[in-house]
């Protein structure tokens, strides 16, 4: 599943902003003329990611840079018609964003979160394929416990978007040959951006580990969506250690301006303890500039997985 981040005029959307609730694991309903078509396993969290080929000229007006979710469907041998099962139904539906009316009929929407009660009717109207479905599932849930597996966006996809904006980067005429080597390093957290970021910062904001060998210059705005100077913007990075920027750049923690650590709604609890994220609610990493706190706000509100209140 793909969506753009905002609508064109750069207002939120609900339905875009719900997909970055999705945990690995869940499941999603397909819903096409008039029928539960399919049923599908999110194999991994939300992750920034450009509009697939795929699209082709569909959604021309929307931006290229939106939200991805990697789901597993199987098409479904028994297709159910919620309006046939509206006395069932009726009474289960969402009193906001619902994705069918009373009647039965669809509402035009792109993602829609289901009470359990409503999804657990509809996976018994669909029988064995559902039960499989929850089977399936639970073992996702199961498998985040691996740390080292916490939401890892495919390498392939990331790299060849990568790779075209590299592309561009050379290409850029603006830009001398000196001036391109170190916006391409600086995707890695090296070069001259990584100095720039350890002029302003002395050590992880999470782990404090303060060896620079042992740290990443992680860009608050990502590399992938900002410009040129942002980043080589030394106010546009923190030192981190590589699980910390992991899920700093995953989207699975932020934070606010007056250091606040903010914990994603789909972070898998036991995974952060192992990467060192800590417990306790006191915990504050720090104040931070004016201008990273700027970035910070970007990242809360475009990078975190967590929807806007």
């Amino acid at each position: 599943m793909w969506s753009p981040k905002v609508n064109r005029d750069e207002s939120q959307n609900h339905f875009y902003e719900t997909m970055r609730e999705v945990a690995r694991g869940d499941i999603v309903f397909s819903f096409c003329s008039r029928k539960i078509m399919a049923i599908g396993i999110a194999q991994r969290p939300a992750y920034t990611c450009p509009k697939p080929q795929e699209f082709g000229s569909a959604g021309a007006s929307w931006n290229e840079v939106g939200w991805r979710v990697d789901v597993k469907f199987k098409v479904l041998l028994k297709q159910i018609e919620p309006r046939q099962h509206m006395d069932l139904l009726r009474p289960l539906l969402p009193e906001r964003y619902s994705p069918i009316r009373a009647d039965g009929t669809g509402n035009q929407i792109y993602l829609s979160e289901l009470p359990d009660s409503f999804g657990q009717a509809l996976l018994g109207l669909i029988g064995l394929e559902g039960q499989a479905a929850v089977q399936e599932s639970e073992m996702h849930s199961r498998l985040n416990e691996e740390a080292a597996d916490v939401g890892r966006a495919p390498a392939d996809i990331l790299n060849d978007w990568d790779r075209e904006l590299e592309r561009r980067v050379d290409q850029d005429s603006e830009l001398t040959k000196t001036e391109k080597e170190q916006v391409v390093k600086s995707r890695r957290g090296q070069g001259l951006f990584k100095a720039r970021v350890a002029s302003i910062e002395r050590c992880c904001r999470v782990t404090k580990v303060s060896r620079p060998e042992h740290l990443i210059a992680s860009h608050i705005k990502p590399w992938r969506v900002s410009g040129n100077r942002e980043r080589l913007d030394g106010e546009n990075g923190l030192l981190l250690t590589p699980s910390i920027d992991h899920l700093f750049d995953g989207g699975f923690i932020s934070f606010k301006n007056s250091g606040e650590l903010i914990v994603s709604c789909v972070a898998d609890r036991p995974s952060l303890v192992k990467m060192g994220i800590p417990q306790s609610e006191s915990f504050n990493a720090g104040t931070f500039s004016r201008k990273q706190s700027e970035y910070l706000e970007y990242h809360r509100d475009t990078i975190l997985l967590q929807a806007r209140a």
